[in-house]
């Protein structure tokens, strides 16, 4: 009997019940494959975290209100871009927009592949569908289409569940994140030291990883789920919990809306485990495992992208590098993203300190400020791994421009900061702030 897993509505069932703790052991290797390949998950598959409680806050009150305002007043871009999910096909992705946005988002999706692409812009120009919008033109851009003979209807299907498994609500895990991750997978893939040996099924799975590598995100975090004793956490023993999740998560959705059917067995099993190494790869906590394996191929030169193991590893390297990239960003758009993953930490806090649990790093807005967790960020994760991939793409006019960017990032943060401490001084000293000097502090960007 075989050990497969299938979960609906929140319940999970296994072929036998003396298999569930055989199952459950097995489960946190992310190695195990069933008759059918990976075990896989669909929706409802996590209790609900109720996020009403944070109907209060400002920044995802103001960002909701906009968007039903919006939506409201743009039903008819709205139904021109839903209209493959009614059958209607349109020879290309471009039509999927209303007529009075074609030009603009037309000329949005010929500048794809520029550093300065505007993802907050595209996705109100295509009515909050970006993420299906975006991966329909890069599938025709690179030919996957064609090459593995897909059906463009199922293709929309099969990228509408995906847009539609992130959560909206959640400032920064949502699916404009993940078609900013595939817009910028986009530009690294065009990079010429690695374009030149990429196969159609690297490119393929590289915007499919970086599409879906957020898919589902509760908007906590792994040592939340942890210590709430979430199932997740024991479902994978702790250990990528989240990017486990994502990862079959992504699973079911292909196999719910056969996207793959038509290929061999083999081929199909093949994408669903290199998928998973992808995914996987993008836990935080692995950062120094990629980072010291980079730095050793480097260092040796002895990177052959010929063979397909070291190509895999570099588009690994590619998608986190994609996944963190806002702080090599345009200031506008980085500020924009430090903003909201800040947001969704102070939330986590929040939930924590509602429950009386111990509030996560980061996650204090008492303490910990955006400009000292975006320059922690910058200096400790970001830069030593984007000063590797400058090293690896022999620091291209891309590679360059994205640590110009990190640089400047950087310093206008640490202006900030000592605006902060130079106020929080003048407060200590006459015991009150005005208003004006708080509104300057908020809105003064750094020169």
């Amino acid at each position: 009997m075989s050990c497969l897993m299938v979960e609906r509505c929140g319940e999970i069932s296994f072929d036998s019940p003396d298999q569930n703790a055989k199952c459950v052991r097995m489960l946190g290797d992310a190695r195990v494959r069933g008759q059918t390949g990976v075990l896989s998950e669909r929706r409802g598959s996590y209790p609900f975290i109720d996020f009403r409680l944070f109907n209060n806050s400002t920044l995802s009150g103001e960002i909701g209100t906009k968007k039903k305002v919006k939506r409201l007043l743009s039903f008819q871009r709205y139904f021109h871009a839903s209209r493959l999910l009614r059958g209607i096909v349109p020879q290309a992705s471009l039509y999927l927009l209303d007529e009075d946005y074609l030009g603009q988002a037309r000329h949005m999706l010929s500048k794809v592949g520029m550093w300065d692409f505007d993802i907050f812009l595209f996705d109100r120009l295509t009515n909050g569908n970006s993420l299906v919008t975006l991966l329909c033109h890069l599938f025709n851009v690179h030919g996957l289409i064609h090459h593995f003979q897909l059906d463009m209807v199922t293709l929309h299907r099969f990228l509408v569940m995906v847009q539609e498994d992130y959560h909206s609500q959640n400032p920064y895990h949502n699916a404009v994140h993940a078609a900013d991750v595939t817009q910028a997978m986009h530009c690294y893939l065009r990079e010429p030291k690695l374009a030149s040996f990429l196969t159609p099924l690297d490119i393929m799975l590289g915007l499919l990883a970086a599409a879906a590598h957020d898919v589902d995100h509760p908007g906590v975090n792994q040592p939340f789920l942890i210590k709430t004793k979430h199932h997740l956490a024991s479902l994978y023993q702790n250990v990528s919990v989240l990017e486990n999740h994502h990862w079959r998560s992504t699973i079911g959705m292909l196999r719910e809306s056969r996207l793959l059917a038509h290929l061999p067995k083999e081929v199909t099993q093949d994408i669903e485990q290199q998928l998973g190494s992808l995914i996987l790869a993008t836990d935080i906590n692995r950062q120094n495992e990629f980072l010291i394996r980079l730095k050793s191929h480097l260092d040796n030169q002895d990177l052959r992208l010929e063979d397909a193991q070291d190509r895999h590893f570099m588009l690994q390297i590619a998608l986190k590098c994609a996944d963190i990239c806002n702080p090599c960003r345009l200031w506008d758009l980085s500020k924009q993203w430090s903003e909201r993953v800040c947001e969704e930490f102070y939330r986590q806090g929040d939930l924590e300190q509602k429950f009386e649990l111990e509030i996560s790093p980061l996650c204090n807005q008492q303490k910990d400020t955006i400009p000292s967790i975006q320059i922690g960020f910058m200096t400790y994760i970001v830069e030593p791994l984007f000063e590797r991939w400058a090293q690896f793409t022999g620091n291209t006019p891309l590679s360059e421009n994205m640590l110009n960017h990190l640089r400047r990032n950087k310093a206008k943060w640490r202006s900030l900061l000592h605006k902060q401490h130079s106020s929080s001084r003048s407060n200590d000293h006459s015991g009150q702030v005005t208003g004006s000097q708080e509104q300057t502090l908020n809105e003064e960007e750094t020169p």
